[in-house]
């Protein structure tokens, strides 16, 4: 399975110079140090983990949308963008620094656009696992979805820590296609014009 992102850069706004186009609208929560929450973190890394699983080349997509949308003043590079996603505390070599808003903010803003091409994808496979649910059929066999599923284990597996007891409640590969389905769904949450807002929101839901 394979898809493609095509990016049109954001017309600058004159109400905010400084302020990137694509963070408008995500406002500041009064945390402790601007840190972010440890879920905050979890599951930025996890949805873009989805996004990975889908074929879209990676990092290198990512990157190509974080420069495109203005971001790169936050997200620099490849090296700066896995030291962002690994504040993520599941991950193998975990960085113990805190993720900032202005960063969260980033990867909330790519995820979003990214989701938003990726539409017509996202509600093909969900729709597809609908009905293999509902005909009591193996998510096997349809392959697009198989192939999402096999890709999603995989990066998982190798990127997060098999220690941590977080992770180990995914030791089973039901449990894993579960998140990975579920993951989907954020994504398909994250579309329209309100999804940044929403994801963001979603993030800080019983810590503000």
């Amino acid at each position: 399975m394979s898809a493609s992102v095509s990016v049109t850069p954001p017309t600058p706004s004159s109400s905010s110079p400084s302020l990137p186009v694509a963070l408008e609208g995500l406002q500041d929560f009064g945390l402790n140090q601007d840190a972010c929450p440890r879920r905050a973190k979890q599951q930025l890394d996890l949805i873009l983990l989805a996004i990975e699983a889908l074929d879209l080349g990676g990092s290198e997509a990512i990157l190509i949308v974080a420069d495109e949308l203005g971001l790169q003043d936050i997200i620099k590079n490849r090296v700066n963008l896995w030291q962002i996603r690994s504040t993520n505390p599941l991950r193998r070599f975990s960085k113990r620094r805190p993720l900032k808003q202005s960063e969260a903010k980033a990867l909330v803003a790519i995820i979003c656009y990214i989701a938003r091409r990726l539409t017509v994808v996202v509600r093909q496979l969900l729709l597809v696992e609908q009905q293999l649910k509902e005909k009591g059929q193996p998510l096997d066999q349809n392959f697009r979805l198989a192939d999402y599923l096999l890709r999603f284990r995989s990066h998982f597996r190798q990127r997060m820590n098999p220690r941590r007891a977080s992770v180990m409640e995914y030791g089973e590969e039901d449990k894993l296609n579960a998140l990975a389905l579920e993951l989907l769904e954020q994504l398909l949450f994250c579309t329209g014009t309100a999804g940044a807002q929403r994801l963001w929101v979603s993030l800080f839901d019983g810590e503000v």
